[in-house]
């Protein structure tokens, strides 16, 4: 038979050096073990973008509805009337905190007459006759205004309170019918004929208002009245004897004369208010933005403003970071370029080990120990020049402030460490060699050539401050009012409340999707953005001035 060829035979390849290292490896999700390590540990900056996309869209995604609820809420309140009661509302409490002022001056002057001249307390009462008088001739001249703003708020707040019960049949018979949709034919008819039963009435704001309406002609009425009388009180306040209380008297005096012209523009005021004039975003924004009130579950009406706690906050965080910043920026100057190995070994770790102290556990100690301290501080006669002393509540935004620099001082105080180390060290030898001394080569060598990382280090300990929570919701006493200025220094030992105490105080308690709930998770983006701000500020600092290190 024919000769045939054999096949040629194909040729032997061989495994290349990544398949036996998968083969000796194995595999992971269709990675070598290297490979996974690898994504693993290098995934760091995608967890991260990933983690504050969530947190981003849960805040936002929470706080997206406040504004049309706040506006719906602000609706209400105008239609209801109750802006055109709070107009007088706000005329009467101007009269009132008149006569608590001279209320104030009358106990001064008593105090003094049985204090300082050691009259016996009928004889000061006696030389108070006169001031009493024209106390009381000044407070009886408002008495019918009150009667009246009562009148007014009754008749407002009545036609809120039906409304709100308008709303809450309408939302039940909602959830009737919706629930009708889903159910069964036997159930849904049962859901259906609760849902008739539910009669809801509709308000007609505008025919409602008249009556409300119509007592403007008795404010006008009463206000001249008020001014008749107040005129004449006015030109004869009495003399004391005391310079300093005749001084306030006289500022008294000056008050009333602006309450007397004030009194008219309210009445005008009242006059050219509209019911019909749409509330727009624009006045739901500020309404949040710069309200100066936060009250919530009031009868009368709910207000979120965000000032108050956006400057308790800030002044606990700048009087926090006065303290910080002189201790934690020193502690990293003499620990990186005058101490020696042994007491930075000493030192370092005892600063870093504050950052492990609980926040809660700093403010037990606030409570308990600093805050009763300082208050018993400020009762010795020796300490009365101090403004603000004596301190009247312990818990304050002095107290809350000393344990936050306490908190803050290791985080500028590593980072300042890491600044000064950055410096090149021959920055240091060539200020030696040419004749300076430690002292001088620390102060204007190496301090300047770190200032930008310290800069950082001081933004960054200052983000710590604005985000913490526990420390303030104990010491700082809650207090939602924007701190009294006009005290002066003094101010620093007012209580106040801040945007962390208020969302961790209130949101366990209140109702899901309410405003007061999305009113809470728009406090969180107003911190959430601060914090990023200051973060990114302080990042970007670093990144812009960074020394190659030596």
């Amino acid at each position: 038979m024919p000769y045939t060829a054999a096949p040629a035979a194909a040729p032997v390849r061989l495994p290349t050096r990544e398949a036996l290292l998968r083969r000796r490896r194995g595999w992971i999700f269709g990675l070598t073990g290297d490979e996974f390590v690898k994504f693993v540990f290098q995934g760091n900056a995608a967890i991260s973008v990933v983690v504050l996309s969530l947190i981003t869209f849960t805040i936002f995604r929470d706080a997206v509805d406040f504004l049309p609820q706040n506006r719906e809420n602000l609706r209400i309140y105008r239609l209801a009337g109750l802006e055109l009661v709070d107009l007088l509302r706000q005329q009467v409490d101007d009269h009132k905190a008149l006569s608590r002022y001279l209320g104030a001056i009358r106990q001064s002057e008593y105090a003094r007459l049985t204090g300082r001249l050691q009259l016996a307390p009928t004889e000061a009462t006696r030389r108070l006759a006169t001031f009493d008088v024209f106390a009381e001739r000044f407070t009886e001249t408002d008495i019918a205004q009150e009667a009246l703003l009562g009148d007014m708020t009754e008749l407002a707040s009545g036609l809120k309170e039906r409304q709100k019960i308008a709303a809450d049949l309408r939302e039940a018979k909602q959830n009737y019918l919706a629930a009708a949709r889903t159910a069964d034919p036997a159930r849904a008819t049962t859901l259906r004929r609760q849902a008739e039963a539910i009669v809801v009435e509709e308000i007609d704001f505008a025919r409602e208002i008249q009556p409300l309406l119509g007592r403007r002609a008795d404010v006008a009425a009463g206000n001249a009245r008020l001014l008749a009388a107040l005129s004449p009180i006015a030109a004869s306040t009495p003399r004391l004897d005391d310079s300093v209380l005749q001084q306030r008297l006289e500022k008294f005096q000056r008050l009333a004369v602006a309450y007397i012209v004030g009194v008219p523009l309210t009445e005008k005021k009242m006059a050219g208010w509209d019911q019909s004039r749409p509330v727009t975003w624009l006045e739901s924004f500020n309404a949040f933005a710069f309200g100066r009130d936060w009250v919530t579950a009031s009868f009368w009406q709910d207000w979120y403003g965000i000032l108050p706690l956006f400057t308790g906050t800030l002044l606990i965080a700048v009087l926090a970071l006065i303290l910080a910043i002189p201790l934690g920026v020193a502690a990293a100057i003499y620990v990186n370029q005058v101490a020696t190995p042994v007491e930075q070994r000493l030192i370092k770790p005892g600063i870093e080990f504050i950052s492990a102290i609980p926040s809660v556990v700093l403010g037990f100690f606030g409570i308990a120990v600093l805050g009763e301290t300082l208050r018993r501080l400020s009762q010795l006669p020796a300490l009365d020049w101090v403004p603000g002393f004596p301190i009247s509540e312990r818990l304050n935004a002095s107290t809350a402030a000393c344990l936050l620099a306490l908190i803050s001082i290791p985080t500028i105080f590593s980072l300042a460490e890491d600044a000064l180390n950055n410096v090149p060290r021959s920055f240091k030898e060539a200020s030696l060699a040419l004749g300076a001394t430690r002292l001088q080569t620390v102060l204007r060598i190496i301090v300047p050539a770190a200032l930008s990382g310290i800069t950082a280090a001081i933004l960054l300990g200052f983000g710590r401050v604005i985000g913490e929570t526990m420390v303030v919701l104990l010491c700082a006493g809650n207090r939602i009012e924007i701190p009294n200025l006009a005290a002066g220094l003094g101010v620093v030992f007012e209580p106040v409340h801040t945007m962390t105490g208020i969302i961790a105080q209130e949101l366990g308690e209140v109702v899901r999707n309410t405003i007061h709930y999305r009113a809470l998770f728009m406090v969180g983006v107003v911190l959430f953005l601060l914090s990023l701000l200051i973060n990114w500020l302080a990042q970007k600092i670093v990144r812009r001035y960074r020394l190659a290190p030596a």
